[in-house]
């Protein structure tokens, strides 16, 4: 038995060899992940000195905290290096795979550690918004008596995603997309760590970090000779002026860096990806071929549960409501492209119809509601003619919030006191009873006279009041010459508006 034992045991050596085909299995893009928070790229507000964060991580006093950003910005490398920074047990899982029952024995062992060693336990939990409600309730007493410290990185919004228990016990700190020029920054680093990638390691300690035992790639014979000498010197920092950005690589060149840089959309892990397929693609391809593959390579951004959809329905609303067909028309687009269900844009429509035409032109309801109509009959890709229309006509129509506004004026008169009786003229009388009780006593009915009657139809607690204002009421408008200037000269070519005779109103009023 012990001899069976000494036969199936791996040597250290074997181990090391393991561990660096396990590496080397990894994607550039985690490869190449900084080792040092001075190699981090992008988010100066969180990593550079005097911000918020640094400031906690040095006084020892971080707790809890929170990334949220979009993907490929940041998160999981920051919080790696966060760790790093201090003297703590670091443990990472990802709430995509794991559940309560992962997550409790780290619990346990972080108490115990602390009790035992005095060090705290750091548990990075990406994808946290994953965990529901009573998972997430799993963590208070253990944030609240400090046992444990968390990590959490989400790509969507906390507020929406997280508890407000926990929320309460973490910070939220946002990270923001990458630049174009952090991209770049990334890229060039990962071409000056290229010869390191291409290069045959040796074997390694399995409790190195990760970057420093970098994988063998499979690559043509003609890049080879990477392995000898750099791709990228440190002393061509600075910027990819050249027409070949590699001379290993003559088909990498400032453009198809451009493309790359523009596909990824400030995600970094795309841009090393994109890298990648660069890389591998023969040396004979052609600039205009390369950038048609990595165009292929890359999906639109756009989730239909995330933030960048309702982002979006905003902007498309919003580009209406102000009356620029331009900007409207390409935010449809842009959701339409990207797999946005038409119905959903046609709802909204319908809603802005009322809300922002409304009485100036009583037939953009009905146009709203025929397009939903088509969109519900006809289906993409033909669809996005009617929703064309739609849009395009809702933006050039007048605008008037007169009744949308009328409502919101009711309603809050209505909330606050919903228990004002109804007054007794104007009650339903349908029986001899309610008659007798003075139901519907006095009150006229209008079609039966041949002039205007009144009826007292609000209880006498709001009588008088007005919730609809008259066309051209200006009483509660905001007159801010600045912004009318700035319309003036983005939107009607410098020229005056038409309707500056009513600033004299305003200041004789």
């Amino acid at each position: 038995m012990d001899s069976f034992q000494l036969i199936n045991t791996p040597s250290p050596s074997k181990r090391q060899k393991i561990s660096t085909n396990v590496a080397q299995a990894a994607p550039l893009a985690e490869r190449l992940r900084p080792s040092l928070l001075a190699e981090f790229v992008g988010q100066p507000h969180l990593t550079q000195p005097g911000s918020a964060l640094m400031n906690s991580i040095t006084s020892g006093l971080m707790g809890s905290v929170i990334f949220w950003g979009p993907p490929g910005c940041g998160k999981t490398t920051l919080a790696r290096l966060v760790a790093k920074q201090t003297d703590s047990i670091f443990k990472e899982l990802s709430a995509t795979i794991v559940g309560i029952n992962e997550v409790r024995p780290i619990f346990e062992a972080a108490k115990n550690a602390l009790q035992l060693t005095g060090r705290k336990t750091i548990l990075f939990l990406d994808e946290v918004h994953r965990f529901n409600k009573s998972q997430q309730d799993i963590f208070l007493p253990y944030l609240e008596q400090g046992h444990i410290q968390l990590i959490g990185a989400t790509t969507e919004n906390p507020s929406f995603k997280l508890t407000g228990a926990l929320l309460s016990r973490c910070r939220v700190f946002g990270l923001e997309r990458l630049s174009d020029a952090d991209i770049e920054e990334i890229v060039r680093r990962a071409i000056n760590r290229l010869p390191l990638s291409l290069t045959v390691v040796e074997a390694e300690s399995p409790s190195q970090d990760i970057i420093s035992s970098s994988p063998q790639r499979s690559t043509p014979a003609s890049s080879q000779t990477l392995s000898s000498s750099p791709a990228y010197s440190n002393s061509d920092e600075g910027s990819f002026s050249s027409s070949t950005l590699l001379p290993a690589y003559p088909h990498f060149t400032p453009r198809v860096l451009t493309s790359l840089t523009s596909l990824s959309t400030g995600d970094a892990r795309t841009a090393l990806s994109l890298l990648d397929v660069v890389l591998s693609a023969p040396q004979t391809t052609s600039e205009d071929k390369l950038i048609d593959n990595l165009r292929r390579s890359v999906s639109a951004s756009f989730d239909r549960s995330g933030d960048s959809r309702y982002d979006m329905i905003s902007a498309l609303h919003k580009s209406v409501r102000g009356s620029d067909v331009d900007a409207a028309m390409y935010w449809l687009a842009r959701m339409l492209s990207a797999g946005e269900d038409p119905l959903y844009v046609a709802r909204r429509m319908v809603v802005c119809a009322s809300e922002d035409i409304g009485l100036a032109d009583n037939h953009a309801l009905p146009l709203a509601m025929s397009t939903l109509q088509a969109c519900q009959l006809i289906g993409m890709p033909e669809c996005r003619i009617n929703l064309a229309h739609l849009v395009a006509y809702l933006s050039e129509a007048p605008k008037s919030t007169r009744s949308y506004e009328a409502y919101n004026r009711a309603e809050k008169a209505a909330k606050r006191d919903l228990t004002l009786p109804v007054p007794l003229a104007v009650r339903n009388a349908p029986t001899s009873l309610m008659k007798d009780l003075g139901y519907a006593v006095g009150y006229k009915y209008n079609p039966s006279f041949a002039h205007p009657v009144h009826n007292t139809f609000l209880p006498p607690e709001i009588q008088g009041q007005q919730f609809m204002r008259q066309p051209g009421d200006i009483e509660d408008k905001i007159w801010d010459e600045a912004a009318l200037k700035d319309w003036e000269r983005e939107r009607n070519n410098g020229k005056e508006w038409e309707g500056r005779s009513l600033s004299n109103m305003l200041q004789l009023g």
